[in-house]
């Protein structure tokens, strides 16, 4: 039953983006989850702290400043009581002192999902043999170029992105984007700032019902839809992180990051139209740069429940890690809804550093 209702929202969200050139407010949202459960325990402040292979996707400025000469991280994670399963992996590798090229590759989708549009034959017969299963998946790829540049501290880079996403062999849709960064680290604070499809990511969307499935769709009362293209706006990213030295061998840093979207208001702390703004704050404890402790606070809203009474909500993240010579293993406990209904996630991932040999 969960399956085929997320069918149904999911055919009707093909007929949504069907005027061009119109920009839904949340486009692309599963590039919005984030990679890596050391970031994500952090509630996502990661911009400025950004510095290994996971910086493709956080700030690609921050890929020039990995301590090793390749990365490769990978991270799983189930969503709505396993129903979505999201998926990244990644390789980073220095070009030379200065410079570094990333890959990054995401994918988040639904599996098995019954189609039962050819479930009842012309002649009104109820056949099961007839309902198939399909997948609705979004994809993301991503190369990453970073390089530190000639004013000590400075770093910038930037992101080619390509975005795939299909319904079955209902509908399907190509996109392109650009994302830039920047990171400056003076002593022990870094200032970061993030643009994310900074030139606007066009998806394209192609329909491909077949005669039988327009059938169904006239016979039920449904649009058909037809093919559109879906926008994305620019978002920015300002970010600050301040790094502690307690002893030689505990250290604690804290993250802040400033969300700015500009598709008009939003309900977070401060809003306008068009932009509004959306903090996070971020956490992070170590000792001996071998046991990590993580948390954070994310997506704070003001809101009213049925008796009208205005309530403030927050999503809170908690992670731990551990890093024994080039393996470092992270766990992320996140709330990605409502904190009435409580839907939490357990994010795992893994990073492997390696150096060439002398």
């Amino acid at each position: 039953m969960k399956k085929t209702f997320v069918l149904l929202c999911v055919l009707l969200s093909i007929g949504v983006t069907q005027s061009f050139a119109q920009a839904p407010k949340y486009s692309n949202e599963f590039l919005k989850i984030g990679v890596g459960a050391r970031a994500m325990g952090m509630a996502n402040a990661f911009v400025a702290n950004a510095n290994d292979v996971t910086a493709g996707y956080w700030n690609p400025a921050g890929l020039s400043r990995m301590n090793s000469d390749f990365q490769f991280s990978f991270m799983h994670s189930e969503y709505f009581a396993g129903i979505a399963a999201y998926d990244y992996a990644s390789f980073a590798t220095k070009i030379d002192e200065k410079s570094a090229l990333g890959f990054s590759f995401i994918r988040f989708g639904v599996d098995d999902i019954p189609n039962t549009t050819q479930l009842i034959d012309q002649n009104g017969n109820i056949d099961f043999n007839r309902v198939t299963t399909f997948s609705a998946a979004d994809y993301a790829g991503l190369i990453s170029y970073s390089r530190q540049s000639e004013i000590e501290g400075l770093s910038y880079g930037g992101n080619v992105k390509i975005v795939h996403r299909n319904v079955g062999d209902f509908a399907d849709a190509w996109g392109f984007g650009f994302d830039l960064g920047a990171q400056y680290q003076k002593n022990q604070w870094t200032f970061a700032a993030m643009g994310r499809d900074v030139t606007t990511t066009f998806n394209a969307w192609s329909a491909n019902l077949d005669e039988e499935t327009e059938a169904v769709f006239e016979a039920t009362g449904n649009e058909i839809p037809g093919n559109s293209v879906e926008i994305t706006l620019p978002e920015l990213v300002l970010a600050v992180n301040r790094a502690f030295v307690v002893n030689d061998r505990i250290n604690f840093l804290a993250e802040l990051n400033l969300v700015n979207t500009f598709d008009g208001k939003r309900n977070t702390i401060l809003k306008s139209d068009p932009i509004s703004m959306d903090p996070t704050l971020g956490f992070e404890a170590s000792y001996d740069d071998l046991i990590f402790l993580r948390t954070g606070v994310r997506n704070v809203q003001v809101t009213t429940d049925i008796d009208g009474n205005r309530l403030t909500t927050f999503q809170p993240t908690f992670g731990v890690g551990v890093k024994f010579n080039y393996i470092s293993i992270d766990y992320a406990f996140t709330d990605i809804g409502d904190q009435s209904i409580a839907l939490y996630s357990n994010v795992f991932s893994l990073r492997l550093d390696l150096n060439k040999k002398q």
